[in-house]
């Protein structure tokens, strides 16, 4: 049975299985269960509750270990007949403990809707800079790929042009550090990048600017008021001149941490690979993982992770 007392010796295998260092894990723990018996007066108080408080199933796994579970469950994306073995559970114990279990992580761990709206109340340029380094912001968006469905319309909407599969798509905004400060979606694969950003329009101080790809096209006509840079597209039958090339290749190690933050959260498998889950639960997905890479981002940058708990 893995339990948390035998991965935390392994301090490589405790990455691999769960994403966090074991020091990260704990400090991850310690907000777990400060929030803890909060969440579950919520839990068994809420209203529709059929039970008195103290009835239903008791958990056989500690909640260090359940919130072990779900942290090798999302970077393995393993199959819940896999983790009920690893865990000595059935089935429906693991989907039981590691649903109710989601919301309280998201409680502890500094959500972009959290960082976006804790950055949207700067009064000063040092709170500026710290959520906006050398004044940049990064966007771009990604795909993850789903299952065919079933419905011919559905087919059509969640059908990928660009790759050539069915997905979804998810809007980020990161800073020059790596901390993902905006997160949009899920939008229908078929939506196309720079119409997902009109959509959403998602706030920006005034005085940060924005990177983007070749897909936001139309960005500077469209939003004037907006600082950003785009690459100088190539007209067709024309070549780029060298000014615009050597532009256009600066700004692209300038992007290169969005690709990075991406990739943190692709080493996620239930994000790096086909999402077999049913899509109403997308969007809780990518919160808690952009979430965890935003805790280890922070950590990291010494800054103060318990200011984005509750």
């Amino acid at each position: 049975m893995l339990t948390y007392s035998k991965l935390a010796k392994k301090p490589k295998q405790f990455r691999s299985f769960t994403g966090l260092e074991a020091e990260e894990f704990d400090k991850l723990f310690g907000f777990v269960s400060r929030e803890y018996p909060e969440y579950e007066r919520e839990r068994l108080e809420r209203k529709g509750r059929e039970r008195a408080i103290g009835a239903g199933r008791p958990f056989k796994l500690e909640l260090r270990d359940r919130l072990l579970m779900l942290l090798v469950y999302y970077r393995q994306y393993m199959s819940y007949a896999l983790a009920g073995y690893l865990f000595d559970l059935d089935l429906s114990n693991v989907c039981r403990d590691i649903r109710q279990l989601e919301p309280l992580v998201k409680r502890c761990i500094p959500l972009p809707k959290k960082v976006h709206n804790r950055a949207k109340k700067i009064g000063t340029i040092e709170e500026l800079l710290t959520y906006y380094p050398e004044l940049k912001a990064i966007l771009d968006a990604t795909e993850q790929e789903i299952p065919r469905p079933k419905n011919r319309r559905r087919r059509k909407s969640y059908y990928s042009g660009k790759k050539k599969r069915h997905t979804v798509k998810t809007q980020l905004i990161v800073n020059r550090k790596g901390l993902i400060v905006d997160k949009r979606g899920p939008f229908r694969g078929r939506k196309h990048d720079y119409r997902i950003f009109k959509d959403t329009h998602p706030r920006i101080p005034p005085d940060v600017e924005i990177e983007a790809d070749s897909g936001y096209q139309g960005i500077q006509d469209d939003f004037p008021g907006i600082r950003s840079r785009i690459p100088v597209k190539k007209q067709r039958g024309r070549k780029l001149g060298e000014k615009a090339r050597k532009r256009n290749r600066k700004l692209s190690k300038s992007r290169v941490v969005v690709e990075h933050v991406l990739s943190k959260m692709k080493k996620f498998g239930i994000m790096g690979q086909e999402f077999r889950n049913g899509l109403g639960h997308y969007g809780d997905m990518t919160d808690i993982v952009s979430g965890l890479v935003n805790f280890r981002t922070m950590l990291k940058e010494g800054m103060d992770v318990s200011a984005f708990v509750g």
